[in-house]
């Protein structure tokens, strides 16, 4: 099954997207949050498009295990989005993604403005990636 990634954000929605076999996260695009019901709703929608059948996104959880405002916020949305997409959403520890795209960038070197466009769907595809590892590595000790 498909599998969509989100790395929730103020201003800026990162999107990934596994491969039917869920092997591959890929990144699929940054979308420009204008509110939480138009940002549910155009996700929401897109995951219907793109016949997705689980939805894993970005928990911000503080480095001392514990959860913020922020990451309140972001079960808020994830609550709302499974109600209104009727696809489960499951939560993945989203620590230092931000800080490892940034850094991959900055390898690659890609200009500072670039890097702003770029960030969110990157973080969004190792979010999902990580995730995908780690569903791999409890089936084969099964």
């Amino acid at each position: 099954m498909k599998i969509l990634a989100i790395d929730y954000g103020d201003a800026r929605i990162g999107l990934a997207m596994s491969d039917e076999s869920e092997t591959l996260a890929s990144p699929i695009g940054t979308y420009l949050s204008q509110s939480m019901r138009k940002d549910i709703d155009y996700i929401a929608q897109l995951a219907k498009e793109k016949q997705v059948g689980r939805i894993v996104l970005g928990l911000p959880i503080n480095m001392d295990g514990s959860l913020g405002p922020r990451a309140d916020k972001t079960k808020s949305f994830g609550s709302v989005l499974e109600r209104v997409s009727e696809i489960p959403v499951v939560y993945k520890d989203e620590r230092l993604t931000t800080v490892s795209a940034e850094k991959t960038l900055i390898e690659c070197n890609m200009r500072r403005e670039k890097r702003k466009q770029v960030i969110d769907t990157l973080s969004a595809q190792i979010i999902l990636q990580s995730y995908l590892d780690a569903q791999k590595r409890i089936k084969d000790q099964k």
